[in-house]
């Protein structure tokens, strides 16, 4: 593992917003505050401590700051987002001279500033948050809006599509987490209409206090005024949980506030079921590593019961943390990276490399060595993992709700309302399970880290 902050003219010294890398060839696409979409290939020069991002061309057509950028999954299609609610298309055009973008579709509707965006599994969909306060899913074949989601109150600064395509989910600054399931409208004889509907609203905890003292509901996330434009939220790769950032939790209704992320197991998405050790500053961002690895079966003491390891990145404003399904502490924590807030995090496809994005205008770049990470998973495994498509019920892998004696304490149950339109349609859906408890990761030694790295800088 090696790399550190590139001190490179990104975006002419002004902040990176966002990035992500291409699903087939790897080049790195960087959006930023100077209008431009950049796309950089990264190379691994063993006389270098770290990677080597190489400029290979601009996509200059937005007028404003670029948010989010997004590849589909297909590699076939780039979504960007910007400020003044601009949301570009550009599709792959491959020839002659090489590969090169070009604009194929504007999507408009949205009336203020595009913060998140993320695509269906098919690439045949994707779902916005802005400013104004909505999601939108958009049909890319069309170029038009599928459907609307306005229930926020405040901005919407994260959004996810789970991969198995039965629901989106929502953050906001209005301090809660929406997640819409699909309940297909006929469409015809034979067809049916992609609709979501709201299936859980997460917005308050209530700790379980030692006496028996009444106890005081605290929100889960933070306000409005945490300091960053975005809350970019994940799901697991194979769907079986959501990973929800900006979280801010008391244990005690005296206590102050602890920054942490979200986990809520696909079982039960109306509560925590893991609570991500405390961190200093608030968490931004999270991005599940594309990559599925082999169980490593050096510690049996993890919260999730998966026959393979999942890795994902957690940023806070100034830190970045790694983490696995198979432990309970991150693998890997940086701290210092930026002198500005962390943005955005991606992931190469093949897990060799990880990116961070920050507003004082630099990427940070981390390289894993061959099999660092793990070796990659089984065909069977992976196979496993596909199958949750046709039958969810069989392969959905749980998560596991064992409580140690320290953090009993700390349990709460998550005030989640439902749309009472939707409560008999609620009822029919089988995998919507008991409630069970919420475990937190609070009662981990003091020590995170297995491993902590230095940032440095690359010239």
């Amino acid at each position: 593992m090696k790399g550190g902050t590139v001190q490179i003219n990104w975006h002419e010294t002004k902040p990176v917003l966002t990035l992500d890398f291409h699903p087939l060839s790897g080049l790195l696409a960087t959006g930023g505050a100077d209008f431009d979409i950049k796309l950089w290939l990264l190379v691994c020069e063993e006389q270098k401590k770290g990677p080597v991002a190489t400029y290979q061309n601009s996509l200059t057509y937005h007028g404003s700051a670029v948010n989010i950028l997004r590849f589909s999954p297909s590699g076939d299609f780039l979504a960007s987002g910007a400020d003044g609610g601009e949301l570009i298309l550009w599709k792959l055009h491959v020839g002659e001279a090489g590969q090169t973008w070009k604009v194929l579709k504007t999507l408009s509707f949205h009336r203020k500033d595009v913060l998140d965006l993320e695509w269906s599994k098919d690439s045949a969909f994707l779902i916005s948050g802005s400013v104004d306060n909505s999601c939108i899913i958009w049909d890319v074949n069309k170029g038009s809006v599928h459907q609307i989601l306005d229930a926020h109150l405040h901005y919407v600064q994260g959004v996810a599509w789970d991969p198995l395509d039965k629901y989106v989910a929502s953050l906001s600054s209005d301090r809660t987490c929406r997640i819409y399931v699909n309940k297909p409208q006929t469409k015809g004889k034979s067809s049916e209409k992609m609709n979501y509907v709201c299936h859980q609203v997460i917005s308050k905890a209530e700790p379980q206090l030692p006496d028996d003292s009444r106890p005081v509901k605290s929100h889960l996330f933070h306000d409005e005024t945490l300091p960053s434009f975005f809350r970019r939220l994940a799901w697991a790769p194979d769907g079986s949980f959501l990973l929800v950032p900006a979280g801010s939790y008391k244990l005690l209704p005296s206590a102050e506030p602890v920054n942490t992320a979200y986990v809520f197991s696909r079982r039960d998405l109306s509560r925590p079921a893991i609570q991500l050790p405390g961190a200093t500053k608030p968490v931004v961002a999270v991005r599940f590593c594309p990559v599925v690895f082999d169980l490593r079966g050096s510690n049996s003491a993890g919260f999730f019961k998966l026959p393979y390891r999942i890795v994902f990145a957690v940023a806070t404003l100034n830190s970045l943390y790694v983490y696995d399904t198979e432990s309970v502490p991150p693998i890997a924590v940086w701290a210092g990276l930026h002198y500005a807030a962390i943005t955005d995090i991606a992931w190469s496809p093949d897990a060799h490399f990880l990116a961070v994005s920050s507003q004082d205008g630099y990427c940070t770049l981390v390289e894993f060595e061959n099999n660092e990470l793990g070796s990659r998973a089984s065909a069977s495994v992976e196979i496993k993992v596909e199958e949750k498509k046709s039958d969810e019920h069989k392969s959905e892998v749980s998560i596991e709700s064992t409580t140690s004696d320290r953090n009993t304490k700390a349990q709460a149950s998550v005030e989640s309302t439902t749309d009472d339109t939707n409560t008999k349609a609620q009822a029919d859906e089988r995998d919507v399970k008991e409630v069970s408890s919420i475990v937190t990761s609070s009662s981990v030694p003091n020590k995170l880290t297995k491993r902590r790295i230095t940032p440095m800088a690359i010239d």
